[in-house]
This record gives structure tokens, sequence and C-alpha cells, in this order.
């Protein structure tokens, strides 16, 4: 759990105030049964004073935050989008997309963006909840954010054994990702959220204050140029930093407000 800490920042002409206090769940420790159960309970909780009517005639997309142990620390699955798509080229990303006309659903539209860009069986993910309200990307969408966990291909979820029992890890290696919308995966661990040297203050549409969050070090292998043409791979955060940042960063802030990590 996190002493009670009172980060303070500039963000652009003002000054933002975010209180790192008690999460509702560890951020250290793996995920487990009871946590999970937890962190369901606030989405649910949040979800009945942030729900969004869905308007007619719009273009919507769904995307996944995806929880899950890796090595046994708990943190969140992350895409770098390839560098040669028309859209999001280089940026940070949950996996999600489009909901098409066959989708029956924003969750089904998800689950399917889910599995072609990175392998991932629908039947691996326990979904935990939606939460907002949904936000509208740069290319137009309304983007509705669900949060589920990961379960390794072999395991089974299953409501036996202790609430406190550390779920099953998963291995970046088995994923099948889609070279030509990923460029690669990454985890991010839910500690990374409460570190100083990785928080920047920044603001959502010029209006609603957020971290964005400094990834540099984590992405393993990735130099930042990939292509003869000495193209920019990423779509970088301020100052050259490989960051989590714009929608994808003001999800997250949003999901670790819920967790309570930040106020």
């Amino acid at each position: 759990m996190l002493s009670r800490t009172l980060i303070t920042a500039a963000a652009h002409a003002s000054t933002l105030h975010i209180q790192l206090s008690m999460s509702i769940i560890s951020l250290t420790s793996p995920f487990t049964r009871g946590s999970l159960r937890t962190l369901q309970n606030a989405i649910i909780a949040h979800a009945t004073t942030s729900k969004t009517p869905v308007t007619s005639g719009e273009v919507n997309a769904a995307v996944l935050v995806l929880l899950c142990n890796v090595d046994g620390v708990p943190g969140v699955l992350l895409e770098l989008r390839g560098s040669k798509l028309r859209s999001h080229a280089g940026e940070v990303s949950f996996p999600g997309g489009r909901v098409d006309p066959a989708d029956a659903s924003f969750l089904a539209a998800a689950l399917r963006e889910t599995q072609e860009e990175v392998g991932l069986d629908h039947r691996q993910i326990d979904i935990l909840g939606q939460f907002g309200p949904p936000e509208q990307s740069l290319m137009g969408l309304r983007v509705w954010p669900y949060v589920g966990f990961v379960y390794p291909r072999s395991s089974h979820h299953t409501d036996t054994g202790s609430l406190d029992d550390p779920l099953p890890s998963i291995s970046l290696s088995s994923l099948t990702i889609s070279r030509a919308e990923v460029a690669t995966v990454f985890h991010l661990p839910l500690s990374a959220f409460t570190f100083p040297a990785r928080i920047r203050p920044d603001m959502f549409r010029a209006a609603s204050p957020y971290w964005a969050i400094d990834i540099s070090d984590l992405v393993e292998g990735f130099e930042g140029v990939n292509d003869p043409s000495r193209h920019s791979e990423v779509s970088d955060g301020k100052e050259g930093r490989l960051e989590v940042w714009g929608l994808t960063g003001w999800h997250m802030s949003l999901l670790m407000r819920i967790l309570k990590v930040y106020t």
C-alpha cells in the first residue's frame, strides 16, 4: 500500500494537484480473485454515476484495458501501434478498434479487435466492466473502454480456491501479434503510476488534468526508428519520451482514480 503523499506539479498555465492515497488494491502483489472483485465493485459503483447514452449516427470504437500478472507483477498490457498505419501510427494504445455493424455489441468489437491484434481468445479474458464516460478520439470515434483480466491460454478461470491466491501470470512471448497493426506489446506495472520520476502532468483536450506516464525504459529492445527511411516509429510524448498520454493516458488516469491511487 502507498503512503499518503501529495504531488504538486505545473500543467500548462495552471497547477495540477493529485494526491496519492491508499489504493483499494495492492499495486505490487499479484492480482487475485479478491482484488479483481474489489476492482469490479468499484467499477460498478463508478458506472452508476457516469452513464453516457449512445448517440444515434455516431461512429463508435471500443478498447480493452487488459490487466494481467507478468512474473507475478500486476500491471496493464499495452500496444505500440505500427508506424505504417493510416491512423494512430506509433502511439501507445489499448487493444481495440472501430465497432463494425456485424459486432453484437461494443464489448464484442473490443474482444474481436483484441484477438486480431494480439491473439488473445475471448475465453482468456474475464471482463470486469465498462468505465467512462467514453471520450471522442481525434479521429472522431467515440471510444468506450472496458476492463478485463487476462489468463494464460492453458489456464481456466475458476471460483474455487482462496480469494487471496495469486492468479496465474501470462507470458508476453505467447501472444500472437499482428505485425500489420502492432509494433510490440509490453507490460506496464501498476506501481509505475506512483513514481514521481515517471509521471508528468498534462491536460486532456486542454481542459482536464491527468498524468502522462513515461515508459521509455519499459519497451524492451525498441529503439524508436524501424525503417530505412528513418521515419520515427513512435509518436513521442514531451521532450522525446515514449509515454502513455492522450486518450490512453486519460483513460488510465481515470482508472487510477477508480482505484483511489489518484484523488
